[in-house]
């Protein structure tokens, strides 16, 4: 008798905790099997993270950050001396965000973040393991230089961070953003990930690759 699991990853499930005043989405996604998990863009609030992780009882096993803004990776140092896993991403062209977290923090009144320094860079085609599950990783630049969009293919599910909302995109007007690169990077980049990619954005709601081609000012298919 052959497994019949053999051949198929553990299911994944995914809670979305907004923290912060910023209500950035913070991503937790676990394997219902090993209950390993990760957080991914842990912004903040970082007893509140930890909490969560313990009422479902998930063993968080790895950081992943899209970008190096303070309210996506300020909790990051901090979950990993708590949990002692690996911070993993962004792209290297984002540590110079990643070194001025507290000190963007104390302009801002946020006091919880700490500077990181990643385990692991990510680029272009890199692939991230979660119990079996692979993540595929896509360099995004526009909103920050370093940007990368972390998905799921057979569970048609993207980690877009900053650089696509439900009806809007990234910001561009902060040091080092390029609007024509962000525009590149979601038509170029994410679109051919297909139509019916859910996406979780940095903020908001969650959305669909499909629909933003539909009605997005910014970039749907009639604009751009």
């Amino acid at each position: 008798m052959t497994d019949a699991h053999a051949h198929h990853p553990p299911k994944l499930e995914i809670r979305i905790i907004p923290v912060t005043p910023l209500q950035q989405n913070t991503s937790m996604i676990w394997s219902t099997e090993t209950m390993e998990g990760v957080f991914v863009d842990p912004g903040g609030e970082v007893d509140r993270l930890m909490a969560v992780a313990k009422d479902h009882g998930v063993k968080i096993v790895a950081v992943w950050l899209t970008h190096g803004h303070l309210d996506h990776a300020g909790a990051a140092t901090a979950v990993s001396e708590r949990t002692g896993c690996p911070i993993i991403g962004p792209h290297k062209d984002d540590q110079w965000l990643l070194d001025e977290i507290e000190a963007q923090g104390a302009k801002y009144g946020i006091r919880d973040g700490k500077n990181v320094k990643p385990d692991r860079y990510l680029r272009e085609g890199d692939v991230l393991e979660l119990a079996g599950n692979k993540f595929h990783v896509v360099h995004t630049p526009g909103h920050t230089p370093g940007h990368v969009v972390i998905y799921s293919k057979e569970g048609h599910l993207a980690f877009v961070g900053d650089v696509l909302f439900r009806g809007s995109i990234g910001r561009t007007d902060f040091p080092r953003g390029n609007h024509q690169q962000l525009i590149d990077s979601i038509v170029q980049k994410l679109w051919p990930l297909g139509s019916e990619m859910r996406f979780v954005p940095g903020h908001g709601p969650l959305s669909t690759f499909g629909q933003e081609r539909q009605d997005n000012p910014y970039v749907a298919d009639h604009v751009v």
